[in-house]
């Protein structure tokens, strides 16, 4: 199994070629919590692992990842960076379909999901800041990234996490714009907070492609996601790559202290 890959990225809904690496390997993974399929391969010199949220055929709904496994299976390969991508509906009229955001914080409303490493015995329990759950430098590095590419994007904004697989109703869009947010999904939570538990730097991007239910005037599709993806597919790659090439593998990161416990 390869080893200290230091940057990852969690392709979601509609980003599904690993081609943007040299050197393609398929890696098994295994883990405590299941064994994880993911491509490991390089750009400009970086090792770099790509995997499917949602496997290629998007079999896998956003309820049922098993996000544990994915991030572990990093974990494990080295990762210190994660880039994920997220398709988005947006609560925010500045947010419009073809933008990008990095979002800076989230409000949870999943339901079902395992939502940490850390449930007692052997594992023991840890009680994990989320003051700011996405990577500040990371997020930085993105935005430097999309404005040179002349890309439309947004610094911050608060994606709401829902636990899927429908889309929501009008009445909870507007509860969700009520309590601050601008973007609603279905991925975000656990993966960020896992991430965070494994000390590694993550980040969201997510890309608006639409608006949501109660704002949007056409009834709400999932080929409509994917239509919007896939006109974007482009543009996704291409801030992927400009993000990698300039992260600096050798960087330290609040990030990768957080089960430090001593304050």
């Amino acid at each position: 199994m390869v080893v200290d890959v230091k940057i990852a990225v969690i392709a979601g809904t509609g980003v599904y070629d690993p081609n943007i690496m040299t050197g393609i390997q398929d890696e098994t993974v295994s883990t405590p919590y299941g064994d994880v399929q993911l491509s490991v391969g390089n750009y400009r010199g970086k090792p770099l692992a790509f995997m499917n949220r949602h496997r290629e055929d998007h079999s896998v709904p956003p309820h049922l990842v098993n996000y544990r496994a994915n991030i572990a299976a990093l974990k494990k390969l080295g990762v210190k960076n994660v880039l994920a991508t997220a398709a988005v509906g947006s609560l925010n009229p500045a947010m419009q379909p073809g933008h990008f955001i990095f979002v800076d914080q989230f409000l949870d409303f999943t339901k079902c999901r395992q939502q940490t490493f850390f449930e007692g015995g052997v594992s023991g329990v840890i009680h994990l800041d989320m003051t700011n759950p996405y990577c500040p430098e990371l997020r930085e590095t993105l935005l430097r990234a999309s404005r040179s590419l002349g890309f439309t994007s947004h610094p911050a904004g608060t994606y709401v996490c829902c636990e899927g697989p429908r889309f929501e109703t009008a009445a909870e869009i507007r509860m969700y714009r009520l309590l601050g947010g601008d973007l609603v999904g279905m991925t975000s939570v656990p993966e960020a907070t896992l991430a965070r538990e494994a000390e590694m730097c993550y980040a969201t991007i997510a890309m608006v492609t639409n608006y949501a239910a109660g704002i949007s005037p056409v009834r709400l599709t999932h080929q409509e996601v994917l239509d919007m993806m896939l006109q974007n597919g482009e543009n996704i790659r291409k801030l992927i790559m400009q993000a990698v090439a300039w992260l600096d593998l050798d960087r330290e990161c609040q990030c990768h202290q957080a089960l430090d416990q001593t304050g």
